[in-house]
């Protein structure tokens, strides 16, 4: 039985001064030229000349941690997230067809294969497996098909932003909770599980997962959490978005503002894009300051930054990012 959490990436707010953001960064990279293709890297893995003695799986990128939950018998998870498929059938029309040539340029065209391996590996060697969002890139029957085919019936998880994303910047999308319900149907018929928020029990470990692509929650999924706590079960929480916290703003900020500059100052960066919104939002900024009183949360699984990078979130929880996918990125959590 396999999980994967899908939660998705929001595209990074409006910035100040020279900063860009994500979404006209990356328009701006192409029109120059600029991107290699990350493609090339796992060819040269498969090169059997260059690695004649290399294992199936050794292309994978693991990462290891390890979280004492208080489960009623060991296990383990592997936990990926940002796979970005980004399939088109020939008949979706214009701008599918833009997105798959210029979005697989960006992810390398291996992002199927990539998911494949993950899998088979966690298959072998781990008891469920957690996707924590943007198992696709954007909307498409093409990626809505490859849903359906890798997850089955024991895909649980949440939602990412590109999961809500039909054309991305190629059409006047609504955003916020007025763009969600507008594409929800489409998701809740491929995604096996509720995408606003969901929980599963393992071991004695409740898994709960929750919506916050845009870096917010709504009252109706902090009524439904409280409603787990009552349960007294430990709790890993898993999203797409993170919680920003220093290390984790130091490094967003580093990976995509400040990339090409070596590291200068320790000082924190000004909230910008989620962090801003997780700031300003009421109902979320409560949010975070309860969890960080609340003794069952064990631990916090996402994504979203494409990087891997952890930190405390509170006295009984550290919050794990994990890197993406599709460049064959993933994380064994082990619980006990």
């Amino acid at each position: 039985m396999f999980w994967y959490t899908g939660t998705m990436k929001n595209e990074k707010g409006s910035l100040s001064g020279s900063a860009l953001p994500r979404r006209d960064f990356l328009k701006r990279v192409f029109a120059v030229g600029g991107l290699v293709a990350t493609s090339r890297l796992p060819v040269l893995a498969d090169d059997p000349a260059i690695f004649p003695k290399r294992g199936r799986y050794e292309r994978l990128v693991l990462a290891y941690i390890h979280i004492d939950v208080g489960a009623t018998k060991p296990f383990s998870v592997l936990h990926i997230s940002d796979t970005h498929l980004t399939e088109a059938y020939p008949e979706e029309g214009k701008n599918k067809q833009e997105l798959k040539r210029i979005r697989t340029q960006t992810f390398g065209g291996r992002q199927e294969e990539a998911l494949r391996d993950s899998l088979a590996w966690a298959k072998a060697n781990t008891d469920f497996v957690l996707h924590t969002g943007d198992l696709v890139d954007w909307m498409s029957d093409a990626n809505m098909d490859l849903v359906k085919k890798y997850t089955g019936e024991g895909f649980f998880g949440s939602m990412g932003n590109h999961e809500f994303s039909p054309d991305m910047w190629l059409s006047k999308e609504a955003e916020g909770e007025a763009g969600k319900a507008v594409n929800a149907p489409k998701l809740k018929a491929a995604y096996p599980f509720d995408i606003r928020f969901d929980s599963k029990v393992v071991n004695g470990v409740n898994f709960v997962t929750l919506d916050d692509v845009y870096g917010t929650v709504g009252t109706d999924q902090v009524e439904r959490f409280h409603a787990e706590v009552k349960r007294g079960l430990p709790i890993i929480l898993c999203m797409h978005v993170p919680f920003a916290t220093p290390a984790i703003m130091r490094a967003d900020d580093k990976f995509w503002h400040k990339a090409g500059k070596k590291f200068e100052t320790a000082a924190f960066p000004d909230p910008w894009g989620d962090n801003k919104r997780q700031r300003e939002d009421a109902v979320t900024r409560d949010f975070i300051a309860y969890l960080k009183t609340e003794p069952l949360l064990k631990g916090i699984l996402a994504g979203h930054l494409h990087i891997t990078v952890q930190d405390r979130f509170s006295p009984t929880a550290i919050q794990y990012i994990v890197g993406g996918n599709f460049m064959f990125h993933g994380q064994e959590v082990t619980f006990a």
